[in-house]
């Protein structure tokens, strides 16, 4: 008995720091903001209350709608855009390179997350300006210039610039554990290169596929930098819109409305990603 005792609080020893963490840290905050939706302001000072003003107020506003559908629908289009543009290059690092010069391509990869996001957030803003080096290649070639910054453009740009080295980290992963005998034996039986690629290849990396465009959502859809420095802050994101509701009034229950709707999605969109990575095949 003793022994069976000691083997079970083992593993739970182990995870009570975790546990500990994520209670402390995200579900306390969580509970409170939750409860805080649910809060009245006057005289800008917020007063506990259970009322559902600031869920009506809210989500019956045009401009709350128009900031999720934009939000969601940039954030989407980043999952695909980076998801497409990693895959060649994850491919190269996966099948061209050896190991030792993978790994040294994969740090490459993560230096950039060593530095602000906001300073190369500033960089593109020198780079996408009218007066900047793209246009004056542009304008060589006798076109231009093109309004690139405070756009939609812009913002995709940054989410891309964000984004786009943990997707290929997280593809390069997944295709460099593929069983290279599955894609010589494709070949040995006649498949062209797209049939091996579309058949063997991409459903072998389905996991690394499919998170890393998971995660690139995720990212671009809470990210505020990119929308309000190179995308100009209109039309308003989510993020921009809890800025905004803030500082009117300092609304925050309804900011924390704004911000419980973002987690909801974001857990769907999750859950239904990790159903699609790990689900066994039809």
């Amino acid at each position: 008995m003793i022994t069976s005792r000691k083997l079970d609080l083992y593993p739970i020893l182990w995870r009570l720091p975790l546990l500990v963490w994520q209670g402390l840290f995200f579900v306390v905050p969580l509970a409170f903001m939750a409860a805080m939706s649910f809060w009245l302001v006057k005289n800008y000072r917020m007063e506990p209350a259970f009322v559902f003003d600031n869920w009506s107020r809210m989500l019956g506003r045009g401009a709350f709608w128009d900031a999720y559908w934009l939000t969601l629908g940039r954030a989407a289009l980043a999952g695909v855009l980076a998801t497409v543009i990693a895959f060649p290059a994850s491919l190269f690092l996966s099948f061209r390179l050896s190991e030792s010069a993978r790994r040294f391509a994969l740090l490459c990869l993560i230096v950039p997350f060593f530095t602000s996001f906001l300073v190369r957030a500033y960089a593109w803003q020198v780079i996408l300006a009218e007066s900047g080096p793209v246009n004056a290649v542009l304008g060589a070639a006798g076109l231009g210039p093109f309004t690139m910054l405070n756009s939609g453009f812009g913002a995709m740009v940054g989410y891309l610039t964000l984004v786009l080295p943990l997707v290929v980290i997280f593809q390069t992963w997944s295709l460099a554990a593929i069983d290279k005998n599955l894609i010589e034996a494709a070949g040995n039986l006649g498949a062209a290169p797209l049939r091996v690629l579309g058949s063997v290849i991409i459903p072998a990396a389905k996991t690394g596929l499919v998170l890393g465009a998971v995660f690139a959502f995720i990212m671009t859809f809470g990210d505020f930098v990119s929308p309000f420095y190179l995308g100009g802050s209109k039309p308003p994101t989510l993020t921009i819109l809890i800025i905004d509701t803030t500082k009117s009034g300092q609304q925050w229950p309804r900011a924390a409305v704004v911000a419980i709707v973002m987690i909801l999605t974001l857990f769907a969109v999750a859950t239904a990603a990790l159903k699609a990575a790990y689900g066994r095949r039809g």
